[in-house]
């Protein structure tokens, strides 16, 4: 199969694309029936836009970035053209020190790097409850990585809940035990995701 990405500013067809979510029970889709998950609505979102795109969840819930990066390598399949890496908010739950999350993630964008993959980069935000130099420590992660690896950058998975200040209005976005999204959160989730993952296709198909 091809498509013309002319929403991503493709000039030219390429051959369907395989991302690779790598992630934790965000990406996994906890608590949700399986439609309602974060890797098929945005697998409904990119094919409503014309992309031709085998998305893989490769979420497990309760997974850190150590565990994204002991599974990375077998993840990393000789036809995955591109990689999702939505990791950290365990290590945050768990305390882990920042200088740990960071060299696991390293150890992932190294890893696609090798294998020739681009990456999209989803942040995650320590909550000030740590102390402000954990939070600053955690947060600078992201944008430091993606910068050095050369891969995009998301700035939070969670950006799409912002309900502009109104508790009530992002409650009713989360699932009953705060942390996880509802079916309605993914969705808007993956409508503010959804323009980075095409960027991530653009660049995924052109090095095919």
């Amino acid at each position: 199969m091809s498509v013309a990405f002319a929403c991503c500013g493709f000039a030219a067809a390429a051959e369907t694309v395989a991302i690779a979510a790598l992630g934790d029970s965000l990406t996994q889709g906890y608590g949700l029936i399986e439609q309602e998950g974060f890797v098929p609505q945005m697998r409904q979102w990119l094919a409503a836009q014309g992309a031709d795109v085998r998305l893989i969840n490769a979420g497990v819930s309760g997974d850190t970035t150590a565990g994204g990066a002991a599974r990375v390598e077998w993840t990393l399949t000789p036809d995955v053209d591109g990689m999702i890496v939505a990791l950290g908010g365990n290590d945050v739950l768990r305390g882990i020190d920042p200088a740990v999350s960071r060299a696991n993630l390293d150890a992932i964008l190294t890893a696609a790097d090798k294998a020739g993959v681009e990456v999209l980069l989803v942040g995650m935000e320590a909550p000030g409850n740590y102390g402000p130099e954990y939070k600053a420590a955690f947060d600078a992660i992201y944008p430091e990585l993606a910068a050095a690896h050369g891969a995009l950058y998301a700035g939070s998975f969670f950006a799409g809940l912002n309900a502009e200040g109104d508790p009530d209005a992002a409650r009713a976005l989360m699932q009953s035990d705060g942390i996880h999204p509802n079916a309605k959160g993914v969705t808007r989730i993956v409508e503010n995701l959804g323009p980075w993952v095409l960027k991530l296709v653009e660049r995924a198909a052109q090095g095919q």
